[in-house]
């Protein structure tokens, strides 16, 4: 009976069990390496994600600092046309928290969404193990 497993092979039943075996552990070394290059690819992946959502942090911060900075006065001036300027001054400075919080927020969660766990290297990773098993038995 031959099993072609690939072009160039050769008759399965013309090779012994040692090479069988050999070749079995060298095709499943194989294998983990190219699980482990996965992985690194999925790493350096989700850590450009994670740098990115870091990134949207450091603009939220800039764009709040600046926003406070400038609006703030602004509106602080137009307000104590109206009432004391240090009542004008405490009001700007709530609503720009509220806006610092919202962009905070907004970063947070996409970090989140940027780190899942390497779930199909995980999974694959089992299914080899599963397969390894079941052709050892």
């Amino acid at each position: 009976m031959t099993i072609p497993t690939g072009p160039g092979d050769r008759d399965v039943t013309d090779r012994s069990f040692g090479e069988l075996v050999g070749e079995l552990s060298s095709d499943l070394s194989r294998l983990v390496r190219k699980e482990i290059e996965l992985a690194k690819v999925e790493t350096k992946e989700e850590l450009s994600k994670a740098g990115q959502s870091a990134g949207m942090f450091g603009g939220a911060g800039v764009a709040a600092w600046l926003t406070l900075l400038f609006l703030s006065l602004a509106l602080m001036f137009a307000l104590a046309n109206a009432m004391d300027v240090g009542w004008a001054a405490l009001i700007v400075a709530v609503l720009w928290a509220v806006v610092a919080a919202v962009l905070a927020a907004v970063g947070r969660s996409r970090l989140r969404q940027a780190t899942p766990p390497l779930q199909q290297t995980v999974e694959t990773l089992k299914e080899d193990a599963q397969w390894a098993k079941r052709q050892n038995s």
